[in-house]
């Protein structure tokens, strides 16, 4: 998946069904005798910028590549909670791509996962030898992670209880350390925590 590169408008546009049917009759034309046609039917611009918008791909370019950032975002969204036409551009890329299809499918296995049942110890198992026997890479590390911190992502996955107080305390709590820029010691500190 690449991104799509971002063109401004440009004078070959209006013209580019016609290049596109002259490039699906016969791929082998000349770009000579395309700037002829398209001339005759009232182009104005170079014969350096046709080859540069047949070169640069723009003439099979009908719409936006989605980037990766954004299908990695459809494909971590509560399926729920998408569009009709974010539905649509996930089904055509993962029936675009068997590996993608498969990689949305272990996303969606794991997503159930994360309502803390008792039962999901065993699931998280099976998930895990699942992913393997598929043999995506790009997931090896995170099962690799989930296999070595076992015991508390277990937990985390059985039991309706969590620490996310407690983070939110640390992450405050290096927030107004580094706001002190490293000058805070203990008592500074404790007084600022007090404080806020």
């Amino acid at each position: 998946m690449r991104r799509a590169p971002q063109y401004r408008a440009c004078l070959v546009d209006p013209y580019r069904d016609h290049l596109r049917r002259r490039r699906e009759e016969d791929p082998a034309v000349p770009v000579r005798r395309l700037f002829g046609e398209i001339r005759r039917l009232g182009y104005q611009g170079s014969l350096n910028l046709l080859y540069k918008y047949i070169n640069q791909g723009r003439l099979d370019s009908d719409r936006e590549a989605v980037s990766p950032k954004a299908f990695s975002e459809l494909l971590l969204a509560h399926p729920d909670r998408l569009t009709l036409e974010e539905c649509r551009v996930v089904a055509d890329l993962t029936a675009a791509c068997p590996e993608m299809a498969r990689l949305a499918d272990h996303i969606r296995g794991f997503a159930r996962l994360l309502e803390p049942v008792p039962g999901n110890a065993q699931a998280l198992t099976a998930w895990i030898f699942g992913v393997r026997a598929d043999d995506l890479p790009h997931l090896h590390a995170f099962t690799r992670g989930l296999d070595q911190d076992r015991a508390a992502v277990d937990a985390a996955l059985t039991l309706p209880f969590h620490n996310g107080g407690t983070e939110g305390v640390n992450t405050k709590s290096k927030l107004i350390k580094r706001q002190m820029y490293g000058r805070a010691g203990f008592p500074l500190l404790r007084h600022r925590i007090l404080l806020q």
